[in-house]
């Protein structure tokens, strides 16, 4: 599609809202429900897509991270709708408004567009998609073009249950893209890369496209001295290694205490072969999604390599794996901050280790580089969780796990700074594609005609009342 055919799509997606005005709660229920079901319908096409696109993507990574996360977020939101649309009353200073009425009404903004990367196809679109007609809007979407297959496979599913006019799927290339990212929508969220979302940003700003943002950035975790290192070992492990490190709130690297390095590399490697005794034939150990990207990866490696770093390949099984886009689980010690792998996000199964021998050395060098995305700290010491809680900026944080506190629907997901702009998931996605439109009801009793000139001794009083003397 060109910029005027997107163009085409958005006013008649535009003039259908207008025409209709605001679903009803069981209209917006309806939409989740179809989209619910039509997961349910396709689960495992939509795996066997994905693993088409990937080379091998692991069918439980897409059943965990995917479809069933798709569906956990579509009847999350069908049993708060009605308690998020309704109106939220707000206290009023009764000597100004003795009887007055102030409350939020939240109302769709309109067509929202939305733009989906290729690390999780399914869920950074279809979850997206619920809040957005959840909150009463009409939607376009741009999945990523790295992930064809996923693509065209949602453009049918989601034609089977919406009119074009409701949902729209544009799917092709980066020239698609722009096109897309340049309309004058009510609002454009984005999911990708920090420098993509610049430019995505900078576009929608010629129109004074509202945005929010879902970037990545590098997320640490830090181990503190006290916790069990098999444990967090297995923690990290998890969280690094699905998907293949094609996750955006992945571990990115790690702080261990002061000469344990050693250590948390046999614990990794542990957990590693326990998860994956074999890489090459092995269904659960996804493939890089593309050559630009394992050729990259790769070459964040070699330069580590190459200015000293000390590298450590976890390949249980001593497999061959270039030839399928399988990087097996690597750590790199010894890491400077003039390596690339410590200045841009590694996105796959590559994990820097550093040490540090006071908590506020790493609190420190968390603080002095972009803020994160997320944040994982491991330790039963409450003063140094309270530490790291209140010390550090990151989009959001699991203590003592990884990943999990995207799974809690109630938590807002999102970045700070590089790593995004506002947050989504349960209400906060509800209110994301909202406008809450701020109402002051006034009483048939009310006293505003005071306030009105000719002033004199009688605005005096009122004045010296409210302000005091």
């Amino acid at each position: 599609m060109d910029q005027q055919q997107i163009a085409d799509i958005l006013d008649r997606q535009r003039k259908a809202y207008l025409r209709d005005g605001p679903p009803d709660a069981t209209t917006r229920k309806s939409h989740l429900t179809a989209i619910e079901g039509q997961v349910r319908k396709y689960r495992d096409r939509m795996a066997e897509v994905l693993t088409e696109d990937f080379g091998n993507r692991s069918r439980h990574e897409t059943l965990l991270a995917e479809t069933m996360a798709t569906v956990m977020a579509m009847k999350h939101g069908k049993k708060h709708l009605e308690k998020w649309m309704k109106p939220q009353k707000r206290p009023l200073n009764r000597m100004q408004h003795p009887f007055a009425k102030a409350y939020v009404h939240y109302q769709p903004l309109g067509v929202v567009g939305i733009m989906s990367p290729w690390n999780y196809s399914y869920q950074l679109s279809l979850i997206p998609l619920g809040q957005a007609l959840a909150a009463g809007n009409r939607v376009m979407l741009k999945p990523s073009e790295y992930t064809p297959g996923a693509s065209d496979l949602m453009k049918e599913m989601l034609g089977e249950v919406f009119d074009e006019d409701q949902v729209a799927v544009i799917t092709g290339g980066p020239d698609v893209a722009a096109a897309f990212s340049s309309q004058k929508y009510d609002h454009l969220m984005f999911t990708g890369s920090t420098a993509t979302g610049r430019r995505v940003m900078m576009a929608a700003a010629e129109n004074l496209v509202p945005v929010t943002l879902e970037l990545g950035g590098k997320s640490p975790a830090i181990i503190g001295p006290d916790y069990d290192m098999a444990k967090a070992a297995g923690s990290i492990a998890t969280g690094k290694f699905l998907n293949a490190g094609q996750t955006c709130i992945a571990p990115d690297y790690t702080f261990v205490p002061k000469g344990k390095s050693d250590a948390f590399a046999d614990a990794l490697s542990d957990q590693v072969t326990q998860m994956y005794p074999s890489l090459a034939g092995n269904s659960d150990y996804t493939s890089i999604i593309a050559d630009r990207h394992y050729e990259r990866i790769t070459g964040l490696v070699e330069d580590a390599k190459a200015k000293g770093a000390r590298v450590q390949e976890i390949n249980p099984a001593g497999e061959d794996m270039s030839n399928q886009r399988k990087i097996p689980p690597t750590m790199v010690f010894d890491v400077t901050d003039d390596m690339a792998i410590m200045q841009e996000e590694i996105f796959g199964p590559v994990l820097p280790v550093k040490e540090y021998a006071a908590l506020e050395e790493a609190i420190d060098y968390v603080n002095d580089h972009d803020r994160p995305l997320a944040l994982y700290h491991f330790s039963d010491d409450d003063a140094a969780r309270n530490q790291v809680i209140t010390r550090t900026t990151a989009g959001g944080m699991t203590v003592n796990d990884t990943i999990l506190h995207v799974a809690v629907e109630e938590l807002p997901f999102g970045g700070v700074g590089p790593s995004g702009i506002g947050a989504y998931h349960g209400e906060a996605g509800f209110r994301t594609f909202s406008h809450g439109k701020s109402i002051l009801e006034q009483s048939k009793i009310n006293f505003s005609g005071g306030l009105k000139p000719p002033y004199g001794a009688r605005l005096e009083k009122i004045a010296d009342m409210m302000i005091g003397k």
